[in-house]
C-alpha cells in the first residue's frame, strides 16, 4: 500500500529531446491545476502516479527508455508506486510489442494521445491552459516547439514514422504562449522543432520562420531566441537578415548537416549536394558576422567509405564549425536504410570514424575558445555550482553547448539576470570569466 504522504503525487520521468520535454510539461500543468504534488525526474520518484515519457530515436535511446519503464514496472509490482503510465516515442513506435512485453505498465499512450491520461484517471482535460506549462528549465529559459512531424525522407531517420508529416503551429497561437511565458519572468527562448526551415510551408505555403521570429522578437520582454534544427535544403535564407537585424535573435543556428560527400548525401537521402552545402556555409557566414554554428554528423552509414570520411574531416576543417556532434549510424526498423541497404560497417568502423570526426572538432572547438579571451561578452547566469557561477553567452544553448563559468565571489550577481563578462581564460570547452 502506498504511503499516505504519496497520495495525489505525480512523477514525470522525461527521456530524449527537448521536444518530449515539452510535452511533459504541458502535461504537469493539467495535473497542477487539477491540485497534484508534480515532481520532474525526481531523485527517487515514488509518487502515486508516475509517468514516463520515452525516446525512440535511435538504439541507445531506446535501450534507456526501455530500462526505466521495467525499473518503474518493478516497482509497480512491489506496490512502491501507485499507477504506471508510459507515453512518447517509444510507446508510438511499438505499442503493441510493449503492451505485451511488459504488463506491470497500466496504459501505454503515444506521442499525440497522452492526454488521456487525465481522462482515463476520471478527470478532465483543460483546454483554457493548452498553452500553459509547468517549466522545469529554470524559470528564466524556456524552450518553444513550433511545430512537430517532418516531411523529410532521410535514408536513416525513424521521426517521420513517429511523428507523422510536419504540422506548423500558428503564428498567434505561438506568440500567445511566449506572451504568457514572459509574464512568469522567461527572457530566453530556444526555437525547437524536428525542421525548423519547413516552418509555415504547410499552414501558409511559404516559408514562415522569418516572419514568426520577427514576430517574437517583437513581444517585450523577449531578450534571447535561439534558433535549433535547421534542415540545409529549401534554407529560409531570410532569416539571417533577421538575425543580423535584431539584437535579441542569437546570433546562433543549430543546422542539421550529417555529411558531405556527394556519395554520402545521395544516399543518406538528404536532397542536397557538396556544393550548394559550402555554398551555405559561406553565405550564412558572410551574411552573419560572428555567427556561431551547431552540426550534427552521422558516420558509418551504409555505403560510406574511406574517402567520405576523409571528404568529411576537409569539410570539417573548412567550415570550423564552433559546435559539432556526431553520431554512429543505428539502423532503425521502418526506415529507408533498413528496406534497402545492408548495415555492413563493422561497429568498430563507426566508433572509429566517430572519434576521427570528435577528435578533430575538439582541435577546432579549442582553438576558436582561446580566441575569446579577453573579450566582453553577454552572459546569462543560469545557476550556482561549486565555486562558480554557472552562465551562458548567447552562443551557448542549454544542457548542449559550453558554459562561462565565474568565481562565486562576485557580488551582486543574480540567477536569470545578464551581465557583461570579460573571458580571462578558457578550457577545451567552457570558458571563465569576470
Amino acid at each position: 500500500m502506498l504511503k499516505n504522504n504519496k497520495i495525489k503525487t505525480v512523477d514525470v520521468i522525461t527521456l530524449g529531446c527537448s521536444k518530449n520535454l515539452v510535452d511533459s510539461e504541458q502535461l504537469m500543468r493539467q495535473f497542477d491545476a487539477l491540485g497534484y504534488k508534480v515532481r520532474h525526474d525526481a531523485e527517487n520518484p515514488d509518487g502515486e502516479i508516475v509517468i514516463v515519457n520515452t525516446c525512440g530515436f535511435i538504439g541507445d535511446a531506446k535501450e534507456e527508455s526501455v530500462n526505466m519503464i521495467l525499473q518503474f514496472a518493478e516497482l509497480r509490482k512491489q506496490q512502491k508506486i501507485g499507477k504506471l503510465f508510459v507515453m512518447g516515442c517509444l510507446s508510438e513506435r511499438y505499442l503493441k510489442d510493449l503492451q505485451a512485453e511488459i504488463p506491470e505498465v497500466d496504459k501505454f499512450y503515444g506521442k499525440f494521445n497522452y492526454t488521456n491520461i487525465l481522462t482515463d484517471l476520471g478527470q478532465e482535460y483543460r483546454a483554457d491552459l493548452r498553452l500553459e506549462r509547468t517549466l522545469t528549465t529554470p524559470k528564466h529559459y524556456a524552450y518553444l516547439k513550433i511545430s512537430e512531424g517532418c516531411n523529410r525522407s532521410c535514408s536513416y531517420c525513424a521521426i517521420p514514422i513517429i511523428t507523422g508529416k510536419h504540422r506548423s503551429r500558428s503564428m498567434e497561437d505561438i506568440e500567445n504562449e511566449v506572451k504568457i511565458l514572459v509574464s512568469q519572468g522567461v527572457k530566453e527562448f530556444q526555437l525547437i522543432a524536428q525542421d525548423l526551415s519547413y516552418y509555415g510551408l504547410d499552414r501558409y505555403k511559404t516559408l514562415k520562420l522569418p516572419e514568426l521570429v520577427e514576430r517574437l522578437a517583437d513581444i517585450t520582454g523577449v531578450e534571447w531566441l535561439r534558433l535549433h534544427y535547421a534542415y540545409p535544403a529549401q534554407f529560409p535564407y531570410d532569416i539571417l537578415r533577421v538575425m543580423r537585424e535584431r539584437d535579441n535573435v542569437c546570433k546562433y543556428l543549430d543546422l542539421a548537416l550529417q555529411h558531405i560527400s556527394d556519395n554520402m548525401l545521395k544516399i543518406m537521402r538528404r536532397n542536397i549536394t557538396k556544393e550548394q552545402t559550402y555554398n551555405l556555409i559561406k553565405r550564412i557566414r558572410e551574411e552573419v558576422p560572428g555567427i556561431h554554428l551547431r552540426t550534427t554528423m552521422l558516420v558509418g552509414h551504409p555505403g560510406e567509405t574511406e574517402t567520405d570520411i576523409e571528404e568529411l574531416k576537409d569539410f570539417i576543417i573548412f567550415a570550423r564549425f564552433e559546435r559539432l556532434g556526431a553520431f554512429a549510424f543505428s539502423n532503425e526498423e521502418g526506415t529507408y536504410a533498413y528496406k534497402h541497404y545492408k548495415d555492413n560497417i563493422a561497429e568498430d568502423v563507426k566508433q572509429q570514424r566517430l572519434n576521427q570526426v570528435m577528435e578533430l572538432q575538439q582541435k577546432i572547438s579549442s582553438e576558436i575558445n582561446q580566441l575569446k579571451i579577453g573579450a566582453a561578452m553577454k552572459v546569462m547566469i543560469d545557476r550556482v555550482e561549486g565555486e562558480n557561477y554557472i552562465g551562458r553567452t548567447e552562443f551557448d544553448s542549454p544542457e548542449v553547448d559550453p558554459e562561462v563559468l565565474i568565481p562565486i565571489s562576485t557580488e551582486g550577481v543574480k540567477i536569470g539576470d545578464f551581465y557583461q563578462t570579460e573571458i580571462v581564460d578558457a578550457g577545451e570547452f567552457d570558458l571563465y570569466g569576470r
